[in-house]
């Protein structure tokens, strides 16, 4: 039920001018007020004229504080973008070239799966074209709530030495998390760093992005807004190993975010200029028309229009980073809570007024009530979802738990007799005679009670 979540979506808009700061702010309060699809969300505005930020809702459901341009978040895959820019910096250095295979900067004894006699190359990373997945088939989480904490080098490297492609290397663009997260890995060991030192000291310090990185200074920690599933529910943040690092890692603010998209948009002066245009040079067709893959930057193109944009998404937080070069129009959306449209239809909007806004509908609230226990009782069993995939209800005590085959087991909570909810996601159960009914994002799926 609890989805892995480093996202992206497919948009296409038109050009015109930003909206004003009064129609940002009605957008924020519409969507958190009203549609309680988010908490705290902050927007900033970059152009040659300067830059503004619009601030809306707070740290948490249950922290009145109001977020501002300083309140940290996490970033999730617009880590991406870092990790790519670093790559395009080394290039622009002679430390690599983007033909370089992979397996040049690891231990030798790892196995890159190759095919055709072709090896995977960095460029083929930074495009998701490597034909490697976009999630190792090892990976198994201990804790749910913080899924990479615990996926280490060693385990990575055992899936590259077993995994066979299933397409040719190049062939076509295929989201992978874990490809990005070895393009991160490789290149902390070509620079004989870490990751976080090297987006420190090759990307944050000549931007004089301060608030950026991965481990959070303790003032940092005391502006990190806490973060939120989709049912608006507290959630963990996410701890990321070196394997991980360079697809998801980093925690920023508005602040910084803004003056990174600035200086690609060249209203920055910077060292990292060269590279910043590089890496868009470099372009692979995605699929659907008008759209392909720079180096991470996805970019659209239509009717003179070109947007370069990517979001990110962990367990409780939403991000949206993109620019129009030829207006010189970037946009940064930050939001401390994860849902399924995030905040992309927003910064896509902030590009252009023309793009529509998601048609969302409010979230639904919860309220917890107190059971007997034995009233769950006959409840417990397993109910069959589809062929292979059973739901598992079982108590403990005064808790009550539901398991999908596959996935971890979550606590449900009580709203009725009948009726039940997750924490952890935006689900809920009711239960009928010999059946129960899984509620969950849009669809019933009614699963039978399998007799024993």
């Amino acid at each position: 039920m609890k989805r892995i979540l480093f996202s992206i979506a497919f948009v296409f808009v038109l050009r015109a001018q930003a909206p004003s700061d009064a129609e940002i702010r009605a957008i924020l309060a519409e969507r958190i007020d009203k549609l309680h699809q988010g908490v705290g969300i902050v927007a900033g505005i970059v152009t040659p004229e300067g830059r503004r930020f619009v601030s809306y809702g707070t740290f948490g459901v249950n922290d009145p504080r109001a977020v501002a341009p300083d309140t940290v978040f996490e970033i999730g895959s617009v880590t991406k973008v870092f990790t790519s820019l670093v790559l395009a910096d080394m290039v622009q250095r002679g430390e690599v070239s983007l033909d370089d295979p992979v397996a040049k900067y690891l231990p030798p004894e790892v196995k890159i799966p190759e095919r055709d006699g072709k090896k995977i190359t960095l460029v083929d990373l930074a495009t998701h074209t490597s034909g490697l997945p976009r999630m190792p088939s090892n990976f198994a989480p201990k804790n749910p709530a913080n899924p990479y904490a615990d996926y280490s080098v060693e385990q990575l490297y055992g899936f590259l030495s077993g995994y066979a492609l299933t397409r040719d290397i190049g062939s076509k663009m295929d989201y992978s998390n874990v490809g990005v997260g070895l393009l991160g890995h490789a290149l902390a060991r070509r620079a004989g760093s870490d990751y976080e030192t090297l987006v420190r000291t090759r990307i944050a310090a000549p931007l004089k992005m301060e608030n950026t990185r991965i481990a959070l200074s303790p003032a940092m920690k005391e502006r990190l807004a806490k973060g939120h599933n989709d049912a608006r529910q507290p959630a963990e943040n996410w701890d990321f190993l070196a394997t991980f690092a360079g697809a998801g890692s980093l925690r920023s603010d508005a602040r910084d975010m803004l003056q990174f998209v600035a200086a690609h948009l060249g209203l920055v002066e910077s060292p990292l200029a060269p590279a910043m245009a590089a890496m868009t040079k470099v372009r692979r067709p995605m699929g659907p028309p008008n759209l392909e893959i720079a180096l991470a930057w996805i970019i659209n193109s239509s009717d003179g229009l070109e947007i370069r944009w990517h979001n990110g998404g962990t367990g409780g937080y939403r991000s949206f980073i993109g620019y129009d070069p030829k207006a010189r129009l970037g946009v940064v959306l930050l939001s401390n809570m994860s849902t399924g449209v995030g905040v992309d239809d927003i910064g896509m909007h902030l590009l252009n007024p023309k793009a529509a806004l998601a048609k969302l509908t409010p979230l639904k609230t919860h309220t917890e009530i107190k059971l007997d226990p034995k009233t769950f009782d006959k409840y417990t069993g397993r109910y069959e979802l589809a062929p292979s995939v059973t739901m598992t209800v079982t108590r403990d005590g005064e808790h009550f738990f539901t398991q999908l085959t596959g996935q971890p087991k979550f606590e449900i909570f009580p709203e009725s007799e009948r009726e039940f909810f997750l924490k952890v996601v935006d689900a809920q159960l009711t239960f009928e005679d010999g059946a129960l009914v899984l509620h969950q994002n849009g669809r019933d799926q009614r699963a039978k009670r399998v007799v024993e």
